[in-house]
């Protein structure tokens, strides 16, 4: 009976830790050497390293994760892909676990990388899922210097989008990570994200002046569409541009909005085109070529009542 008890002791101990268990939480437990290799011998533990095993043939989603930290001792934190696998950006796909050391210890782990740092600021580390791991800001440096430059962007955009990290945290990386390998590839792209807030008005007049600038026909600003207010129209060609900013349009609520509005004009009759402040200041060609090329196309013209221009969204 005093060995059903441990037992359960132990199953609640791996329920919190996907199915992980220390050597050393199993002796709290009451299993001593002999009833742990017993365990063992009969498939109820499987032995993942030295003093870690996992309660059964599965482990949680996170169990080599977990395993890994064990293993590695006090003062250990996932890290790179690992840290990428925690926060659900992206799998490690087969690689070792990333695990940052505060110091290397002989003997090799296996299916773990370690990483020995002593440059961990305590704002570099959080815990998730019941493990240390680095916050993303401080990943993306780390996987800077073993990444393409390519990799790192989508990276970057993963964070961004899943609200993970801000261009303000990944500024502030760059500036204390000054000197570390990868920092300059990683300040090359933060740099670009640098967006300001701009108002309406200041889209407007940049939408324009591109316009104008390729010698393509004006569109109407400000005017209500389909019940809509769009920031251009193009009556004839029934093409409506809006200008969005990642400040504003990057939330789960803003995206859900302007599909919305997206799916409502192309319902009404409308061809949609979404544009980043971005695109109109560092892509104008591209923005010029796609504008002409969609209003170059051949559409069966249908007649357009005036509709009054309206301050209100």
């Amino acid at each position: 009976m005093a060995g059903v008890q441990q037992e359960a002791v132990v199953a609640r101990i791996a329920r919190s830790q996907q199915g992980i268990v220390s050597a050393s939480q199993l002796a709290a437990a009451g299993f001593g050497p002999n009833a742990t290799g017993r365990r063992v011998a009969g498939g109820w533990l499987v032995r993942r390293h030295a003093g870690v095993y996992q309660l059964g043939v599965h482990c949680g989603p996170l169990g080599d994760e977990m395993a890994a930290l064990m293993a590695c001792g006090a003062g250990s934190v996932l890290g790179h892909w690992a840290s990428m696998a925690v926060f659900d950006v992206r799998g490690r796909e087969g690689r070792p676990v990333d695990v940052l050391v505060p110091r290397d210890f002989a003997g090799q782990l296996d299916g773990v990388r370690r990483h020995v740092t002593r440059w961990l600021a305590p704002g570099d580390v959080v815990e998730r899922h019941g493990m240390p791991v680095t916050v993303p800001a401080r990943t993306l440096l780390d996987l800077a210097a073993r990444i393409s430059q390519r990799e790192l962007e989508r990276l970057v955009e993963d964070t961004q989008v899943r609200r993970l990290t801000s261009v303000g945290e990944l500024q502030a990386m760059v500036e204390r990570g000054a000197g570390r390998r990868g920092v300059r590839k990683l300040r090359a792209i933060v740099e670009e994200l640098d967006e300001p807030l701009f108002t309406r008005s200041e889209a407007e007049r940049l939408l324009l002046a591109t316009v104008r600038a390729a010698n393509l026909p004006l569109p109407r600003t400000n005017v209500r569409v389909a019940g809509l207010e769009v920031d251009a129209l193009w009556p004839e060609q029934r093409l409506v541009v809006e200008v969005d900013g990642f400040a504003v349009h990057g939330t789960r609520v803003a995206f859900e909005r302007d599909r919305r509005r997206d799916a409502r004009l192309l319902l009404a009759g409308y061809r949609v085109i979404r544009l980043t402040w971005r695109q109109l200041t560092r892509e104008r060609s591209s923005v010029v070529g796609l504008l002409r090329s969609a209003l170059g196309t051949e559409t069966k013209i249908v007649p357009l009542r005036r509709e009054r221009s309206s301050s209100r969204r």
